[in-house]
């Protein structure tokens, strides 16, 4: 054996973040709510319990929430982001490569760590971000990442490992593939896991056994790949630096329904912002952008409509002004007088790295002038929040924005939001 990977993962993530700065919740059941506040997007165990499932709209579970008294969140994802960043800080301490998986989710190289006790030094992992943080997380430690993934499932759902499995010795990573059902190995997933199921093959013992020539033919080259990761042969490396996204999305539905043209480009234009801003983190350009604009699905014939449009740029760019400018002019060729519109965005495509760009000899943009403008900004808004500067067609009221009726203060980024000791 020579790698070693720890999993680390949150328990519950977006309720644990509710309670670390409310201990009140402790005990009680929670439930997060999809933007909009429409759909359960998490739960904490005792909401599990009481049969709420995921993806349940909350109208229809109101009368189960109220009579056990569930806590309702909307998902505020300032404090989510920042509580993870904070878990991966504090497990860098204990590996000097970590692999951000997810949100709630890490891997750690323990290739170097052969010589100490792996369970105590997972358990220390444990008790470190629990008690800096507030934060429950399970670990398991194997030796590939699958195996890794398949330790930390255990290591949560079991209370004899209370949190911790290390999967090194053959006999116990028998007992557990054997305990494990083929579709819950990580990469199988429900499709596979029928197929594998006509094919004899129901436990993650009895796909670490198949052929390379069955794992090949029935469940393509990645496949091959989890059933070799199964046999303890580490086939997935840790991914330290995330790959560049081929495109940039940004769209939400609004919190209310809007007939006006300026409202609507309000909404657009802040989303162009986020977009600009991620296409700058991976220090890329794009060379075009679909915006769109659409009505309910659910309305009556006659009050639905749905339009898009594409724009391709002579010369890829990230700069906000020139994007908003090209968004905008798109949104009014689309856009339709007398409709209720309820959601808004943009995708950009041709995603290009910044040293790839070729400049059109036809560009009449000073593009110099643009991206001291855009370090500019990003500075100011590193600095003192991503709202602090706005483009005047981002407007002021923004009454199209989502409904949040049970948002929680951003307790770690806003200084107005700080806990007051009394």
């Amino acid at each position: 054996m020579t790698s070693l990977f720890a999993l680390v993962d949150c328990n519950n993530f977006y309720a644990s973040c509710e309670r670390v700065f409310n201990p009140t919740l402790e005990g009680n059941p929670i439930v997060v709510l999809s933007n909009n506040d429409g759909c359960i997007i998490a739960r904490s165990n005792e909401a599990k319990e009481l049969g709420l499932k995921m993806g349940q709209p909350l109208f229809e579970v109101r009368e189960l929430v109220e009579k056990h008294r569930v806590q309702v969140f909307s998902s505020n994802y300032e404090l989510y982001g920042d509580m993870s960043a904070r878990v991966v800080e504090t497990l860098s301490r204990f590996s000097p490569h970590v692999e951000v998986y997810s949100i709630d989710e890490s891997f750690l190289d323990l290739g170097n760590f052969f010589q100490v006790d792996l369970p105590a030094y997972a358990r220390e992992i444990r008790e470190t971000v629990r008690q800096w943080l507030g934060m429950p997380v399970a670990v398991g430690v194997a030796p590939t990442k699958t195996l890794a993934k398949l330790a930390n499932r255990i290591a949560k759902k079991s209370p004899k490992a209370d949190g911790v499995l290390v999967l090194t010795e053959e006999r116990h990573i028998e007992a557990a593939l054997k305990r494990t059902a083929a579709g819950d190995v990580w990469g199988i997933g429900g499709r596979y896991a029928r197929k594998l199921a006509g094919l004899g093959v129901h436990t993650a013992w009895d796909l670490r056994h198949v052929t390379d020539a069955f794992a090949k033919k029935h469940l393509t080259v990645a496949g091959l790949r989890t059933v070799r990761e199964l046999r303890g042969e580490a086939c997935i490396d840790l991914e330290l630096v995330p790959a560049a996204k081929q495109n940039i999305c940004t769209s939400r539905s609004f919190g209310v329904g809007i007939y006006e043209l300026e409202e609507v480009a309000e909404a657009l234009t802040t989303y162009v912002v986020r977009c600009a801003t991620k296409l700058r983190r991976q220090q890329s350009k794009a060379g075009a952008m679909t915006v769109f604009a659409m009505t309910s699905r659910f309305g009556a014939e006659g009050e639905t409509y749905a339009n898009c449009r594409t724009v391709t740029f002579d010369t890829p760019t990230d700069s906000e002004p020139e994007l908003i400018r090209h968004a905008l002019k798109a949104l009014r060729e689309i856009f339709r007088p007398g409709f209720r519109y309820r959601k808004t965005g943009l995708l950009l495509l041709d995603l290009v790295p910044n040293s790839s760009v070729q400049l059109s000899l036809l560009d009449t943009v000073d593009r110099e002038k643009h991206a001291q403008l855009m370090q500019a900004l990003d500075g100011l808004r590193e600095r003192f929040g991503h709202g602090a500067v706005r483009y005047g067609a981002q407007g002021t009221e923004q009454t199209w924005g989502q409904r949040q009726e049970h948002l929680s203060p951003c307790y770690t980024t806003r200084l107005e939001d700080l806990l007051r000791v009394r």
